[in-house]
């Protein structure tokens, strides 16, 4: 598995990639009807690097990397993950993980927080605690999800 950063000429990749994830509504707190345009645009924004990964030149996940607030708080990132749901289960996200937190110290971040992981994701959940972060706040109902109704939302963290 390779992991680069991703070039324009990703775009419809990505796109394939994120697309299903947004529609289905049970992980991010987006827009179930973006377009391909809009989400990549929020995927690879300026203000983020993002990353591809591949096997055998097809695309598995994709992570972005970005900082979780502005001026004082610029010293903790934040990231996003989607994996392919055909490579579940193989590693994908860990092996994500483990490249953003690397990036992420190369960069000069000294932790990394989630400010929003839907508690139902418990594959996210568990995986997240695994590589060592913290629930540090439990926002109660908070995310509308598309099959459960409300459910909470968590804030996870740790240092790198």
């Amino acid at each position: 598995m390779l992991i680069r950063p991703a070039s324009p000429d990703d775009a419809a990749a990505i796109a394939a990639l994120i697309l299903p994830e947004i529609a289905a509504g049970e992980t991010y707190a987006l827009p179930r009807d973006m377009d391909a345009a809009a989400a990549v645009a929020y995927w690879c924004g300026p203000d983020r690097q993002t990353f591809v990964l591949e096997d055998e030149a097809r695309l598995l996940g994709s992570y972005f990397l970005c900082a979780n607030q502005a001026g004082g708080g610029d010293h903790v990132a934040n990231a996003g993950y989607m994996v392919d749901p055909a490579a579940r289960g193989r590693g994908v996200a860990r092996a994500m993980a483990n490249d953003s937190f690397d990036r992420a110290r190369a960069n000069g971040f000294t932790a990394m927080q989630f400010n929003f992981v839907v508690s139902s994701n418990r594959r996210a959940v568990d995986l997240w605690q695994a590589l060592g972060f913290d629930v540090v706040g439990q926002l109660p109902g908070a995310f509308r999800h598309p099959l459960l109704g409300p459910v909470d939302a968590l804030v996870m963290f740790r240092k790198l």
